[in-house]
């Protein structure tokens, strides 16, 4: 038997991140409320995924314990820091409009024991919110931390429904943003609209790469636009490429075209211009 640990994913958050946790030897499922040591200190999770065992080489670095099942207890300070969270989110939009600061608060989160308030916000630019701090401090007589997120982590924050009519893709199942480029969209034949391939974020959908790979592969199995072919018919040339059905359209003399497979391809000779 192979030596490793029982792992088990939570989420702090509903829309937040899945994390990695030493389940030790506490009976788990989806669903159950759970006290966990983090960098930050005690913080109560949700437990996303089952128990599974992981060996040894693949642990993840500085991996956390879950310390216990949520008591009743628990679920009195949980509330009653979901309240907390709810007046330091309205004060704090007070003070923002007060002291005209140039950002857009977007969620507070409460530290289980109420040693931190961490208020998250997006702006276009650096802000100077040493004052907010203070008034922040003033009110809640505990550790102030202002963290600025980016556009992609408001969204899943916030939620929505993206242009395809589904769930965002970083609301329901991806807990890492990978970059996206606009060479995705290109090698994809997508028209580089902008309302077209932007997500709810105003970036470029994230959807855009996961299956940028397959359509490359694809399209290296296929002559290019423009090349010159040999078919059974004479000479043509590629004008339209379908990577998904895995063909191309070639234009023939007399200006018939011709739509060929990729195993008919391969066993034409492709010839540059």
């Amino acid at each position: 038997m192979c030596d490793g640990k029982n792992i088990v994913g939570i989420r702090f958050k509903e829309r937040g991140k899945e994390y990695s946790f030493d389940a030790t030897d506490c009976s788990l499922k989806k669903g159950d409320k759970v006290i966990v040591n983090t960098e930050n200190g005690l913080a109560i999770g949700c437990v996303v995924t089952g128990v599974r065992l992981m060996p040894e080489r693949d642990l993840p670095e500085n991996l956390k314990k879950v310390l216990r099942k949520a008591t009743d207890e628990d679920y009195k300070v949980e509330q009653n820091n979901m309240e907390l969270e709810k007046r330091a989110f309205s004060f704090c939009l007070k003070k923002v409009k007060e002291r005209d600061l140039p950002m857009k608060l977007i969620e507070v989160e409460c530290l289980f024991d109420k040693t931190k308030i961490i208020f998250y916000f997006t702006a276009d630019n650096r802000v100077d919110f040493r004052e907010l701090v203070k008034d922040l401090v003033q009110e809640f007589k505990t550790r102030i931390e202002l963290r600025q997120i980016w556009v992609r982590t408001e969204a899943r924050l916030v939620g929505g429904i993206g242009i395809c009519g589904r769930e965002l893709c970083c609301l329901s199942f991806l807990n890492n943003f990978e970059p996206v480029s606009i060479k995705m969209a290109k090698e994809q034949n997508m028209l580089l609209n902008p309302e077209k391939i932007s997500g709810r974020c105003g970036r470029l959908m994230c959807c855009l790469a996961f299956e940028y790979d397959d359509y490359i592969k694809a399209k290296q199995r296929l002559p290019k636009c423009g090349m010159s072919v040999s078919t059974d018919e004479g000479r043509g040339r590629v004008v339209r490429q379908n990577i998904l059905n895995e063909t191309v359209t070639v234009e023939l003399p007399g200006g018939k075209e011709k739509e060929m497979t990729a195993e008919e391809i391969m066993g034409i000779k492709v010839i540059s211009i």
